[in-house]
């Protein structure tokens, strides 16, 4: 067992490490770049007015000032040491005229549960892993790279990716400890992805990438008050990736505007032949960042989804909702009002899914890695031996209950990922087709409650299931506020119905202006 002063010491060590290393570092005061877009800084940057060495200092300052001290976000786990050579390195490259696209220069903060072969640990925000750096990139990570991406920083996150208690507080870890809503840092920022959100949230980076097995990109975004995309499975590679399920992981990008949401996932969308589930993959894909249209609605059928998971309605988000649908007819949808899809026995066969691939898949990424943890038995048995530190509030029940299934050839796991996909896909698919709609409506969230590490999370509406276990796209836009607390509209659509759905969700956003910029320094009071 550690004891008291000792797992204080190594809980914080990392963030007190990236501190020294971020004062360290810190260049001379720059102007704001809040809320700019990634337009605005390719702009100022073609112009001469910026470089993407000045904006990294820029957003390096501001992990300094609120993320590690005054506010205390604790969205940041690591920031990358080699952040402002990478963005010399860009800014010779453009003095040369060579700019590789709309990312060159621009900083993105990544999920600290992706691998990236530099200094950087991929941890999933466990003890276990605070010394595991990967052997390479993750294809996606290439990819940012490749497109002039400056990797800036690891995001805290729900250690492994909220698959550790069924009492968890969402956005905790052993490694970086809680994070806070950017809105009020006493709230919960919403998991898995919870510090990527906070980052973007806060404009603590540009752009953020988030992974979702349900509802750990859509949630965070909404609940923050950004944009989140939650692509179909086998759009974006998940090499790299340390997983919980294969059969509906997948990363995605998060923003603070559908553009540049878009923009992004232009860079992620790459193919991995050496992934399987980019097999059905369409032969090419389009621009998703282009002929993005404020009259994309006119004309369309979106249908509105009455039933949706939580712990219940909250009529605060009703009347959000209904002004949301109100507001789509007036840009010229035809609302469909309701649109039934049964899900009855989706989500007992979805978490069968996720006990059993969670075993299979992370004892061979800890095969395939150099990780220091060789499988999950190992995993719970280093949990027990230093409790006091990786469980002070919560548990790791759902990781034993993982570790006591069987083979994925075993009937009662092939049975369950038939159901849940079958009940998932059928009342997507049927829906869109027989009602003839271009995309399904729901609210995202409810509002952020305030942290509980006793109680665990209080979810009050959450509508992220069915695309998740479909493994079909989805994207969440701000769509109001209660009491100051952000509330999010998901468009769901079909396989690879990504394009559209950015239409869409492009055309509400314009119209609705929804986003309120937080103040972490002058967080909300409710």
């Amino acid at each position: 067992m550690i004891n008291r002063s000792r797992k204080d010491l190594v809980r914080y060590t990392v963030v007190a490490v990236a501190t020294l290393l971020l004062a360290a570092c810190a260049g001379p005061t720059v102007q704001s770049y809040e809320e700019a877009t990634v337009a605005d800084l390719q702009r100022a940057m073609q112009n001469g007015e910026l470089t993407a060495r000045r904006l990294t200092d820029y957003y390096l300052q501001r992990i300094q000032r609120i993320d590690h001290s005054g506010v205390n976000l604790r969205s940041v786990i690591e920031v990358n040491p080699d952040a402002r050579s990478i963005a010399d390195t860009l800014d010779n490259e453009r003095r040369d005229g060579k700019v590789r696209g709309p990312l060159h220069g621009i900083p993105v903060v990544l999920k600290a549960n992706i691998d990236t072969g530099d200094t950087l640990a991929t941890s999933a925000g466990s003890l276990a892993l605070a010394d595991h750096r990967a052997a390479d990139d993750a294809f996606l990570v290439e990819q940012l790279r490749e497109a002039g991406a400056i990797i800036l920083a690891k995001t805290n996150l729900s250690e492994w990716a909220n698959f550790r208690s069924t009492n968890s507080s969402s956005g905790w870890s052993s490694l970086g400890g809680q994070t806070g809503n950017a809105y009020d840092p006493r709230r919960n920022p919403c998991g898995s992805s919870s510090g990527s959100a906070v980052a973007v949230a806060a404009n603590l980076s540009v752009l953020a990438i988030g992974t979702e097995t349900d509802g750990s990109i859509v949630c965070p975004a909404s609940i923050n008050g950004i944009v989140g995309i939650k692509p179909t499975l086998g759009l974006v590679s998940r090499d790299g990736i340390i997983p919980i399920a294969h059969s509906q992981d997948t990363a995605g990008p998060m923003a603070r505007t559908v553009h540049d949401a878009a923009i992004l996932l232009n860079a992620l969308a790459a193919r991995d032949d050496n992934d399987p589930a980019s097999t059905d993959r369409p032969a090419s894909l389009p621009d998703y960042a282009a002929n993005l249209r404020t009259d994309a609605l006119q004309g369309k059928r979106i249908g509105v989804l009455r039933r949706y998971g939580g712990a219940g309605n909250n009529d605060a988000v009703e009347e959000i909702f209904t002004a949301n649908i109100a507001l789509l007819q007036s840009l010229g949808a035809d609302i469909v009002d309701p649109v039934e899809i049964d899900t009855d026995g989706m989500g007992d066969a979805e978490f069968e899914v996720l006990l059993y691939e969670f075993k299979s898949d992370l004892n061979k990424y800890f095969e395939e890695s150099n990780a220091p943890i060789s499988s999950l038995s190992e995993l719970i048995a280093f949990n027990d031996e230093h409790a006091d530190a990786v469980m002070p509030f919560f548990g790791q029940e759902l990781l034993i209950r993982a570790n006591a299934k069987g083979p994925l050839t075993e009937a009662a796991y092939l049975n369950a990922l038939a159901d849940s996909k079958s009940i998932a896909r059928d009342g997507i698919n049927n829906a869109l087709k027989e009602q003839q709609l271009d995309a399904l409506i729901a609210p995202s969230n409810g509002p952020a409650w305030l942290t509980d590490h006793i109680n665990g999370d209080t979810f009050s509406v959450g509508s992220s299931s069915l695309a998740a276990i479909s493994g079909y796209a989805s994207i969440t836009v701000p769509a109001g506020q209660v009491q100051g607390l952000p509330v999010g509209l998901s468009f769901i659509g079909g396989a690879y119905s990504e394009a559209e759905l950015i239409r869409l969700a492009y055309a509400f956003e314009q119209a609705s202006a929804a986003r309120q910029v937080p103040d972490p320094e002058n967080p909300l009071r409710p």
